[in-house]
């Protein structure tokens, strides 16, 4: 893999070390934004994702089956443009186990990855099966269980996945496939389904990853990949060339609590010796890549819980929400939709709901 030049680096780190004066976006968040049916209800939504015609896919772990510690939980929803229940897709499908993201394409097809089954799924518009990449592990094998996080950790083999995250496509429709939490790799295959290539391993050094939770590519086919872990955004060509890196850096109030659990200690942000960043200011957890000519990227990380609106470079443009249960506030939002740079939706774990955002920024 060929890696960014010095100079494209440097470019990099002075855009993340140069954002003290960012602005704070003003918006609202619509109330009730999707109806639920009487009698079922959302659990951490873990990927939302708005087709051509505005309707609103809503991937999340509810319908729980089985015990607490081995639950399969996944469940597929879809609403209208103005919140009106449609259909639940995939009902008691093969792969339902762990939902984690849900995207759809430029032909309106609907793509989940199912962390727990390490699937990808992909339905045409009507709801029924059209591709389906990687295997579950089979029930009647004496060490099936849940996989172990070994390290260093297991060579990745081609067409498997182990804990995969998220996926995106480029302007000919080659799929990529951000894999995962075990694996630390970018898959991608072509249109058609055939497997191409991999690239990626765990570490912190250019072009690795720890964890890669979120991708998306933009108009020209650039690959944008959330290295959580490591606390940064990597930006690949389609080949799996680095391209630049890009960190989050911006003030933030440090009176803010956290959603959950204990404050990060921020004094080793960008300490090389803390290996998994995942709670850190700035940490990616999701990405969002507007469509249009004029694209921007919206990212969000865990504490203190902020959505960010940045240039396709890296720089960061404005800033919004803070952790918290009320309204416009965040509890680890794991999933992004953006129709368009001022309406988000937005999936949260930790409070069980969808966000509408409107975006009120300054001209």
């Amino acid at each position: 893999m060929k890696l960014a030049t010095g100079s494209m680096l440097l470019m990099a780190c002075s855009l993340a070390f140069g954002q003290a004066n960012v602005p704070t976006i003003p918006f609202d968040s619509v109330p009730d934004p999707v109806k639920m049916p009487k009698d079922m209800y959302l659990g951490e939504v873990s990927g939302v994702a708005v087709n051509s015609k505005g309707h609103l896919f809503v991937l999340h772990r509810g319908n729980t089956n089985g015990p607490a510690y081995a639950a399969a939980a996944t469940q597929l929803l879809e609403f209208d443009p103005k919140g009106k229940f449609i259909r639940e897709i995939g009902k008691g499908l093969y792969a339902w186990s762990y939902a984690h993201m849900v995207r759809v394409d430029k032909d309106d097809n609907i793509w989940v990855t199912d962390k727990g089954s390490d699937m990808v799924i992909s339905f045409n518009p009507q709801g029924r099966v059209r591709m389906v990449f990687g295997r579950k592990q089979e029930a009647s094998d004496k060490e099936t269980g849940p996989l172990e996080h070994p390290t260093p950790p297991l060579k990745a083999e081609d067409g498997r996945f182990r804990q995969v995250t998220d996926m995106t496509w480029d302007p000919e429709g080659n799929v990529y496939i951000s894999d995962g939490y075990i694996n630390s790799r970018v898959a991608k295959a072509d249109r058609l389904g055939n497997w191409l290539k991999s690239w990626g391993d765990r570490g912190n050094n250019p072009g690795e990853m720890h964890t890669p939770h979120s991708i998306a590519a933009d108009a020209q086919g650039n690959i944008y990949v959330a290295d959580r872990g490591n606390r940064r955004i990597q930006v690949f060509d389609r080949e799996g060339n680095l391209q630049r890196i890009m960190k989050i850096n911006v003030p933030f109030d440090p009176a803010i609590k956290p959603a959950i659990g204990a404050k990060p200690d921020i004094s080793k942000m960008d300490d090389p010796a803390v290996v998994n960043k995942v709670m850190m200011p700035g940490s990616p957890w999701v990405l969002c890549i507007t469509p249009g000519r004029k694209q921007v990227l919206f990212a969000s990380d865990a504490y203190p819980g902020r959505i960010y609106k940045m240039t396709l470079e890296g720089e960061v443009l404005g800033v919004l929400g803070q952790a918290g249960k009320q309204l416009k506030q965040f509890g680890w939002i794991h999933g992004i939709a953006c129709p368009n740079e001022n309406t988000l939706y937005v999936g949260e774990l930790l409070n069980w709901r969808v966000q509408k955002l409107l975006l009120h920024p300054a001209p």
